[in-house]
């Protein structure tokens, strides 16, 4: 059971909205089911002779009271409105059970408490199966507002015990972390200009990617403006700096004039507080330096995600909060810099876990910069990374797993059910990726008398797991891994020993899949040295990427659909 808490200043405004045919005709039965006085509240829906003005002039009766003794102003956003709705596939419920679930919410939020005989007027609507429109004016009889600090969050509470004893689908509570959800005006313009998500959402979701992968709070506003969004920023009066930030869509007006969102209001993590703690507020001078070895940044960000892993085991919940947070940096950059028809699914995962890097636990980024700093040079890859790119899948994909499982363990319902849906995912995208991989491997596996010298190998270097290594319909594919190793400069034996220390080959399903990303990922230890001998003589690097570029290349699809004659704002 849902609640959607909001404000406004029009009683019957919202009104002619609950009783009306509805935005498509899906009102059907539009009628009060419980109301601060069910005899003094007059019904549109079932009297002939009520109307829509007789029944917001009774709800008003205190509003009206209140704003003669302000001169004639009514107060400032007195309207109350909270639907609330039941998930799919819970039961139908009565006109009866309504209205008590009516009753308890506005008795929890202080809209009415029980036996309060002064409380604000309120009526429930219903005009569907599977929910209410509760409104309220909020004027108490005695002229006083109500006490309604924090009413969101305590409908929340009271729809969980509702659930428990309605029999209802027992939905996750929240911690105050989720980002705002857009308003039913929001959703109805959406649907008006032909967009599959709101501008909120919209914005969201740029904002989340640009942050990913710019060095500098500087940069994150310029590259944002680069994509075409408006970006207004508050100066504080006395110290003349930036204290705050609104976004507004490309083409998305009211009135003529730009819809703007703040930061916080798009998501908690995006306030300007929340950047200004893992960006720094200058232009960041430390730009990546590649030596000519452009499988670099996946490398580094293959090794910093399976370190993650370890970390959130260590106990720490601060640090490993922070090493969440980067991982989300990582998922977005992952997904900007593959190409492929798994890039989809990649794109996915990061807007799903953009959930689950939130949590009420304060994250210490600051023990996290290693993996931030690998998400950040990933930002900058340029080069396709073949193997080596799905071993950043992989290791992604248990990392994912492991957030969910740590989540869990600390009751936080939401964000582990948005690290299981990145999984799914990231699985998906991972399968379409590996797939024709491991089979070109297979089919390149080396002769029978090296296969049988690499069969030897394993079951001396990991005795325990050999016998489930070698059954493994990929094991073609690893002794193919291995040659390539062995050429590359590597001892098998060892490295088999070293890529099998980590934890995931006891859990694994398919330990052969586990050692093959991971062999892949070790460096070419022949190439490594003649690059060392050679720009020992010569230093040679390669400029990055800029960040509006990498960052604006994500984009490209909504730009292209813009410049057709698309949707106002780009989406």
């Amino acid at each position: 059971m849902v609640p959607d808490v909001s404000t406004g200043s029009s009683t019957l405004g919202l009104i002619n909205y609950l009783f009306g045919p509805g935005r498509r005709d899906e009102h059907t039965d539009p009628h009060i089911v419980a109301a601060w006085d069910m005899a003094g509240a007059p019904d549109p829906g079932r009297e002939h002779e009520a109307t829509y003005s007789q029944l917001a002039r009774r709800l008003d009766h205190h509003v009206d009271l209140r704003s003669r003794e302000l001169g004639g102003h009514k107060p400032p956003q007195h309207v109350w409105h909270c639907p609330v709705r039941t998930a799919p596939g819970d039961r139908y419920l009565s006109d009866h059970e309504w209205a008590e679930v009516a009753r308890r919410i506005v008795s929890a939020t202080g809209i009415a408490p029980e036996g309060d005989e002064k409380a604000c007027r309120w009526i429930a609507v219903r005009h569907a199966d599977d929910h209410i429109h509760i409104l309220a004016t909020t004027v108490r009889a005695d002229g006083r507002r109500p006490r309604t600090h924090r009413d969101g969050q305590r409908a929340q509470k009271e729809c969980r015990k509702i659930e428990v004893e309605f029999g209802l689908r027992r939905l996750k509570s929240g911690d105050l972390t989720a980002p705002p959800t857009p308003t039913g005006a929001e959703r109805a313009k959406a649907e008006r200009q032909g967009e599959d998500v709101t501008a909120r959402e919209w914005l969201r979701e740029q904002a989340y990617a640009v942050a990913a992968a710019v060095r500098s709070v500087d940069d994150y506003f310029t590259v944002l403006t680069t994509l075409g969004i408006q970006v207004k920023q508050r100066i504080g009066p006395e110290s003349g700096e930036v204290t705050g930030y609104s976004l507004a869509a490309p083409g998305d007006t009211a009135q003529g004039k730009p819809v703007w969102y703040g930061g916080s209001k798009l998501a908690p993590d995006l306030s300007f507080n929340r950047l200004r703690e893992r960006l720094p507020t200058q232009d960041a001078t430390d730009r990546p330096q590649y030596i000519e070895d452009p499988h670099m940044p996946w490398r580094r960000a293959e090794g910093a995600v399976r370190t993650a892993h370890i970390v959130l085991d260590l106990g720490d919940d601060d640090v490993a909060q922070g090493h969440l947070d980067a991982f989300g940096d990582i998922l977005h950059n992952l997904a900007r810099a593959t190409h492929g028809p798994h890039r989809a699914e990649l794109q996915a995962a990061a807007m799903a876990f953009n959930r689950a890097r939130r949590s009420a636990i304060r994250a210490d980024h600051q023990a996290a910069a290693s993996l931030r700093g690998a998400a950040k040079e990933l930002a900058y890859a340029t080069h396709q990374p073949g193997g080596l790119g799905i071993a950043l899948i992989f290791a992604a994909l248990h990392l994912a797993r492991a957030a969910a499982n740590w989540h869990a363990q600390r009751g936080d319902q939401q964000q582990a059910a948005a690290a299981e849906q990145a999984l799914l995912h990231l699985r998906t995208g991972y399968q379409q990726a590996s797939e024709p991989v491991l089979a070109d491997l297979s089919r390149r596996a080396p002769g029978q008398q090296t296969v049988d010298r690499f069969e030897s190998t394993v079951r001396k270097a990991i005795p325990d797991h050999a016998d489930q290594i070698l059954a493994d319909p990929v094991w073609p594919a690893l002794a193919t891994t291995l040659a390539r190793a062995e050429t590359a400069g590597h001892n098998p034996r060892q490295l088999l020993s070293e890529v099998a220390a980590e934890r995931e080959l006891d859990t694994a399903d398919s330990p052969a899949q586990v050692l093959v990303w991971r062999i892949t990922a070790q460096p070419n230890k022949r190439l490594q040295a003649t690059r060392s001998r050679s720009t020992m003589a010569t230093p040679i690097v390669s400029a990055p990427q800029p960040a509006s570029t990498a960052v604006r290349e994500q984009s490209a699809d909504r730009s292209q659909r813009q410049a057709r004659g698309g949707p106002r704002h780009g989406r």
